[in-house]
């Protein structure tokens, strides 16, 4: 979560939602000016890559790299035919990124991402998932991540 602010200082997009899971997160962004998903991605994802890492190795940024891995870092471990070695967090790719073309698209994606938690059998309802833009659409204002409902686009009625 500390990283979606983080990269909200850095780059300009609006996050109209999100869901952290336990293996995978859901982001809905809308970028503004030059800003590209990827480079919504690369900001978002590396700093989350390197947390996990040092938390891995089970000890602070002044660790030593020689120590003995853990098991999670083994389980990181992304090992290139040349013998090198980089510790990967998130799956190879870009994930499943799609463009959402109207506000029903829109506002059904922000509902299916928000139930995510519920069709797991990791809450009830959408709004006990503390990882998620939920409470925040739901008008709660202690949300750790502000989310930018004024630019959703609103559903025209018929």
């Amino acid at each position: 979560m500390e990283a979606l602010v983080a990269a909200r200082s850095k780059i300009a997009f609006d996050l109209w939602a999100y869901v952290i899971m336990p293996e995978h997160a859901h982001l809905l962004v809308w970028p503004r000016e030059a800003t590209t998903v990827s480079e919504i991605l690369q900001v978002v994802k590396l700093p989350v890559v390197k947390r996990a890492r040092l938390w891995a190795l089970g000890h602070h940024a002044f660790a030593s790299e020689s120590m003995a891995p853990t098991t999670m870092l083994r389980e990181m471990a992304d090992i290139a035919p040349d013998g090198r070695t980089s510790y990967r967090f998130w799956q190879r790719g870009g994930g499943y990124d799609r463009n959402l073309w109207s506000p029903e698209e829109i506002h059904e994606k922000i509902h299916y991402i928000h139930a995510n938690p519920v069709r797991r059998g990791l809450a009830e309802r959408p709004e006990d998932w503390p990882w998620s833009s939920d409470a925040a659409w739901a008008g709660e204002t202690n949300s750790s991540v502000p989310i930018d409902k004024h630019s959703v686009p609103a559903i025209s009625p018929r």
